[in-house]
C-alpha cells in the first residue's frame, strides 16, 4: 500500500476514534527515517493536548492497525502533538493565525531571502499576505516550503 494511502485510510481510522471528542488531526505522516518507517499522527484540541490523550488515541488506534492489517512492514506508531510552532496545513491554521507573528521558510529566495517573518495580514486562496517591517509581502502558496507561527522570547 503507498504512502498516501496508508494516510487516508490512517486519517478515517482516527477520525472514527476521536468522533466524540474535542480532539482533532493535525497530520499524518507515514515516512521513512532512516532505516525505520514511522506513522505519526498529530493530534491538538482547543486547551491543549494531554499525554492521556495521545496515549488513549494509540491503543485505540494500534487495536483498529492490528485489525486492519493495514502496514505489512515494520513501523513505530506514535501519536502526539504537533508542538507549540506547528507548521500550518489547513485554511483554519491560517484563519486562527490572522495578526500573529510567523515565520515562513520558502523553497526558492524572495527578494534575496529563503525566510522571513512578519505578521500573518491576510490569506487568500493562492497566496498569504505578511506584514515586514514596514512593507506588505504577498507570497504564492506553492512557494511556501513551511509556515508557522513565531513565539516571541518572555
Amino acid at each position: 500500500m503507498n504512502k498516501k494511502s496508508v494516510e487516508e485510510s490512517v486519517r478515517k481510522m482516527v477520525e472514527d476514534i476521536i468522533e466524540n471528542s474535542d480532539l482533532e488531526i493535525v497530520d499524518i505522516e507515514y515516512v521513512k527515517e532512516g532505516p525505520f518507517k514511522y506513522l505519526k499522527v498529530f493530534l491538538d484540541k482547543p486547551e491543549g493536548i494531554t499525554v492521556d490523550d495521545t496515549a488513549d488515541v494509540s491503543r485505540a488506534l494500534n487495536k483498529k492497525l492490528d485489525e486492519a492489517d493495514l502496514i505489512k512492514e515494520q513501523y513505530f506508531l506514535e501519536v502526539s502533538s504537533p508542538g507549540v510552532e506547528r507548521p500550518f496545513k489547513t485554511d483554519e491554521d491560517y484563519k486562527k493565525n490572522i495578526g500573529e507573528k510567523v515565520e515562513v521558510r520558502l523553497f526558492k529566495a524572495v527578494d534575496g531571502k529563503k525566510a522571513l517573518s512578519g505578521i500573518l495580514i491576510e490569506k487568500g486562496e493562492d497566496s498569504v499576505i505578511i506584514q515586514c517591517a514596514d512593507e506588505e509581502i504577498t507570497i504564492d502558496l506553492k512557494d511556501i516550503s513551511k509556515i508557522n507561527k513565531l513565539l516571541e522570547d518572555f
